[in-house]
């Protein structure tokens, strides 16, 4: 077994008195966090070199970190370290007579499989296990993500209420998720199955105000065993459960909006009755699209028809529910549309404000955090250069009117802040 210090765990009982330390007068990274459901706790990471911190920061009253500080006050929790099989790992240690907390790996931060050795065999420090996503099942990670995260969360914009929903989860290249951005650099921050794949989530945005407003609707439930295959789809929290959860019928939607057309993004649009008819979802809502998306997705070409599925999107012409747009224009009260171009031609994005505070639904302009940087962008962008000018443009507008932005695929966070210092961006948390 060779074990490396992958990074040390720091229970902390006031984060934002963490963060100034760690973050602002040390000037180190912040990660997107990941909550821990099953174990009360949201895990903040800081990279230092090879390894990094874990800020972790209890979700409850009940929770390990809790007692941990209500028994000893905030400090150094655990050091972990990481193995390439956690398997072998326990059966060493357990045949060499260690104290196992944990004899079975279990789904940790990251994805990973972890597990806890006893203090009392490690001279009196709490050791914890690792084995990343890279050398473990990929299943575990997406069934860990699924597992842990919530459908649903709620944001409130003046007088508008947004709700994050889910339709899952999906895989894709992670090459062609980065484009130039190189492998090494990018699977740090989405580590890859054995296909080279990385788990994305599929988030649309509902917007209530004036009128219910859906935009994007994630894959839908029509395509066949062989597409949820080739791209490991789950949708354990479906578009349908998560509204449910939301407390919204199909029926109540008003408008659905959509960014563009791709499969992931309209495949939501249409459902397949009992009779295998293909219907609008949702039926009392008009169907708004950019007139020259609509023309790019029903006149296809070599490079872009795989990412076009039109049972997505034609039934809505034949029902009479589809609107064209031409221009950028105000949808509803408080929601308007720019087209950005870039991913598509006619890609575009929501911007959404009310009582001074702004927000904007991105899509693919930058769908996960990762991407935030200017140079991090995809090789699904047909017109990558248009991407950058655009994306330069709104991330500059971003930082001026400090506006929430949602991530249409990002496995962990789905909405934040953009903060730049020294150059640098990351995202921070939004309070829900």
């Amino acid at each position: 077994m060779k074990a490396v210090l992958d990074h040390v765990g720091i229970a902390v009982r006031d984060l934002a008195s963490a963060l100034a330390f760690y973050r602002d007068a040390l000037g180190l990274e912040v990660e997107a966090p990941e909550e821990l459901r099953s174990q009360r706790v949201r895990a903040h990471f800081l990279p230092v070199g090879d390894a990094k911190l874990e800020l972790l920061e209890a979700t409850a009253p009940d929770s390990p970190i809790a007692k941990f500080i209500g028994r000893r006050g905030p400090g150094l929790h655990h050091l972990t370290l990481r193995v390439d099989d956690i398997g072998a790992a326990l059966a060493q240690l357990k045949a060499r007579g260690a104290r196992l907390i944990d004899e079975e790996p279990k789904p940790g931060a990251e994805g990973a499989l972890v597990a806890f050795i006893h203090p009392s065999s490690a001279h009196g420090v709490l050791v914890e296990l690792k084995q990343s996503p890279v050398h473990s099942a990929i299943g575990t990670l997406h069934s860990a993500i699924s597992t842990l995260q919530s459908a649903i969360s709620r944001y409130t914009l003046g007088d508008l209420e947004l709700i994050s929903v889910s339709d899952g989860l999906m895989r894709v290249d992670g090459g062609a998720m980065f484009g130039t951005v190189p492998k090494v650099l990018w699977e740090r921050k989405a580590p890859a199955d054995a296909r080279n794949r990385i788990t994305l989530s599929v988030r649309p945005l509902i917007v209530r105000g004036a009128r219910t407003m859906l935009i994007d609707a994630g894959l839908g439930g029509k395509d066949d065993e062989a597409f949820h295959e080739m791209y490991g789809v789950d949708r354990a929290q479906s578009l349908e459960a998560s509204m449910a959860e939301a407390g919204i019928a199909p029926e109540d939607v008003d408008i659905v909006l959509a960014s563009h057309l791709h499969f992931d993004h309209a495949g939501g649009f249409t459902y397949r009755d009992a009779h295998g008819r293909i219907r609008p979802a949702f039926p009392r809502a008009q169907y708004i699209v950019r007139r020259g998306e609509w023309e790019d997705a029903t006149r296809t070409h070599v490079r872009n028809r795989a990412s076009y599925r039109a049972d997505n999107y034609a039934p809505l012409a034949e029902a009479g529910v589809l609107q064209l747009v031409d221009e950028d224009a105000t949808i509803m009260p408080g929601v308007k549309v720019r087209r950005t171009g870039g991913h598509t031609m006619h890609h575009q994005i929501a911007l959404i404000e009310s009582k001074g505070k702004t927000a904007a639904y991105v899509a693919d302009l930058i769908p996960t955090t990762a991407h935030v940087p200017d140079a991090w962008t995809t090789g699904f962008d047909l017109y990558p250069v248009d991407m950058l000018a655009s994306k330069q443009q709104f991330v500059k507008g971003a930082l001026a009117k400090d506006t929430l932005v949602f991530f249409a695929h990002d496995p962990a966070i789905a909405a934040g802040y953009i903060r730049e210092q020294d150059g640098k961006r990351r995202v921070a948390l939004a309070p829900i």
